[in-house]
């Protein structure tokens, strides 16, 4: 599952609010690029090629997404027959999105209802990272000078700028 990267970026930064170890990490992470390795590295992924000094709050979000969608296209090159489904499409319609991700999976389109239901759940609640506790703290804001250097981030990874419609190659859509 992938989002727009400015939602990505902005949750990522509202997030880290609520985390000392985070909040440090990017503080860190302003001074030296090995920071930024060594958190996606923690996360599984593998920093080597994304080893940025994170000038914003911001930068993190973005490494997050271009990693993603990094792996995710390598997958879909090798012939692995792996598919996307955007966080937005889901949101929008939540009961068709269920029914082509069930399909896709050879599941009973009958689950869709369930899946639907699962998805009001919360599933970080009663943590710091709630979505009730999330959408309470400000995002961090997107600068003229912020959105240029991000944008020169996304360019290095073949990625579309901030603001502009991303769509990734194999995505599932019900439309």
């Amino acid at each position: 599952m992938y989002r727009d990267v400015e939602k990505v970026a902005k949750s990522m930064s509202r997030t880290s609010q609520t985390s000392p170890v985070a909040c440090l990490a990017l503080q860190a992470g302003r001074v030296s690029s090995r920071v930024s390795k060594m958190m996606l590295d923690s996360m599984g992924l593998n920093g080597a090629d994304f080893c940025t000094r994170m000038d914003s709050v911001l930068t993190f979000g973005v490494l997050v997404s271009a990693a993603t969608t990094t792996i995710y296209m390598k997958a879909r090159r090798r012939g692995i027959d792996v598919r996307a489904v955007r966080y937005e499409d889901l949101v929008a319609r939540p009961l068709d999105m269920c029914r082509v991700i069930l399909e896709f999976c050879h599941l009973p389109v009958s689950l869709a209802d369930l899946a639907v239901r699962a998805l009001d759940v919360d599933s970080q609640r009663n943590s710091s990272f709630a979505k009730s506790v999330i959408g309470q703290l400000k995002g961090a804001e997107l600068t003229p000078q912020t959105r240029a250097k991000l944008n020169e981030l996304l360019k290095k990874f073949e990625m579309p700028p901030v603001g502009e419609p991303n769509i990734i190659e194999g995505t599932l859509t019900c439309s």
